[in-house]
C-alpha cells in the first residue's frame, strides 16, 4: 500500500501530540510502504511554521520532507480530477477547500491512500481514505 498524509496528519506527526498516529507511520515505514506528502501539504505547513518562526519543528518538518517524498502537481490528471471533484461537489451541495480537493485528486490520480482526520474528504467519490486517529 502507499499513502498520501494529508496536512492534519503531518501536523500530527510534528506536534508529537498523537502517539498512535507516529506508531501507524513507523509500521508502515517499517512493513516497507511508501510514503508520500503533497506540495499543498508542504505550503501549508512551511507557512504556518514560518508564520511563527517555530525553527525547530521547521527543521523536523525538512527531515520529514527528506524522508518522505513530497509529490509536486506534476500531471494535467490531477488537476482535471481536481476539477472534477469540485464540481461533483457543488452539484451535490457541498464545498471543499482548494487545497483539500487538490491533496484528494492526488491521491486519486495517483492511486493512493489518503491519510486523513477530515470527514469532508468522505464526500469525495473514489477517494481511499484512512484516518490513523481512529486506528
Amino acid at each position: 500500500m502507499t499513502y498520501l498524509l494529508d496536512t492534519n496528519i503531518v501536523s500530527y506527526i510534528l506536534k508529537k501530540r498523537n502517539i498512535i498516529v507516529n506508531n501507524k507511520l513507523q509500521e508502515v515505514t517499517r512493513l516497507g510502504e511508501e510514503v508520500f506528502i503533497s506540495c499543498i501539504t508542504y505550503y501549508e505547513i512551511k507557512r504556518g511554521l514560518l508564520a511563527v518562526n517555530a525553527t525547530r519543528q521547521i527543521a523536523e518538518f525538512d527531515i520529514l520532507c527528506r524522508k518522505y517524498e513530497v509529490l509536486f502537481l506534476d500531471d494535467i490528471e490531477i488537476i482535471d480530477n481536481a476539477c472534477k471533484i469540485q464540481v461533483d461537489l457543488k452539484s451535490r451541495g457541498h464545498r471543499l477547500e482548494d487545497a483539500d480537493i487538490l491533496i484528494a485528486a492526488t491521491a486519486i490520480t495517483r492511486g493512493l491512500i489518503l491519510v486523513s482526520n477530515d470527514s469532508d474528504l468522505l464526500r469525495v467519490q473514489g477517494i481511499n481514505l484512512e484516518n490513523w486517529l481512529q486506528i
